[in-house]
């Protein structure tokens, strides 16, 4: 009994931060959204420059956070599916990549610890009609 104790607080303790890791979540999306989203000819804009490297200063800052707490990022591209770790929002037909593999990701996959935080929404390969 002592035991079980022990161990539920140990977990809540570890895991406390989860409903708010999983709502930060969408922040770093809509930082890497961002990024991507930047013409190449921009970044070359002297006066857009140093507004880019914010950007992404505060997006390594956020990824070096999730670090410190335990949250992982999901890989994906170029793994079979895992239904532990991976969705699979849509199939692709693919002469080259074995069905079942992730050619895309679409949404970012995280772990803490080794607990399923969001799984990874992917696009999987399958065989050309």
């Amino acid at each position: 009994m002592r035991r079980r104790l022990e161990k539920d607080v140990a977990d809540a303790r570890t895991y406390a931060a989860t409903g708010f890791a999983r709502d930060i979540l969408s922040v770093s999306d809509n930082l890497s959204r961002a990024l991507d989203a930047i013409p190449a000819d921009l970044r070359e804009d002297e006066k857009a420059k140093s507004f880019i490297a914010g950007i992404e200063a505060t997006a390594r800052e956020l990824d070096k956070v999730f670090g410190l707490h335990g949250i992982s990022r999901i890989a994906a591209v170029g793994l079979p599916l895992d239904p532990n770790q991976h969705q699979a929002m849509l199939e692709v037909p693919s002469a080259d990549a074995e069905p079942g593999t992730v050619l895309q990701e679409l949404q970012a996959g995280f772990m803490i610890k080794d607990r399923l935080l969001r799984p990874a929404m992917v696009a999987v390969a399958k065989k050309p009609d």
